[in-house]
């Protein structure tokens, strides 16, 4: 898992972090492929300013991870990086954010009664993905 990097160093994690709305919009943009500023404004929760959304993706291709088209007289933006890198990435800036890179300390704080209250079929399907015999 850890062996597969963004085009991005993460000698500094918190460098190359995304904000909640830089999430949003890699969310949007894997679920819809392929968007313009306009689209992307349009499916963002409590949307920001056009201006805002177009800044948000020059920022996220200046980090590597959105490239954009021009289609006549607009720029289309798409992933740059497969949504499972993306995936991998948000997990080992969670783990070191929160849980001092260990993913033990992850699932134990998953499986904790107190923070969480997880079904029996739950706990069932992490066993099994743990040891699938």
């Amino acid at each position: 898992m850890l062996e597969n990097r963004f085009t991005l160093s993460f000698v500094n994690p918190s460098e190359n972090a995304l904000s909640r709305r830089e999430r949003q919009v890699m969310d949007i943009l894997f679920r819809l492929g392929k968007a313009t500023a306009q689209e992307v404004l349009d499916e963002l929760p409590d949307p920001p300013s056009y201006s805002a959304v177009r800044a948000l993706l020059v920022t996220l291709e200046t980090k590597g991870l959105v490239k954009h088209a021009k289609e006549s007289r607009r720029y289309v933006y798409s992933p740059s990086v497969p949504e499972k890198r993306a995936k991998r990435s948000a997990l080992r800036q969670l783990l070191s954010t929160f849980f001092d890179g260990q993913p033990e300390k992850l699932v134990a704080s998953l499986l904790d009664p107190n923070d969480q209250q997880l079904s029996r079929e739950e706990i069932e399907r992490i066993r099994s993905l743990i040891d699938p015999k």
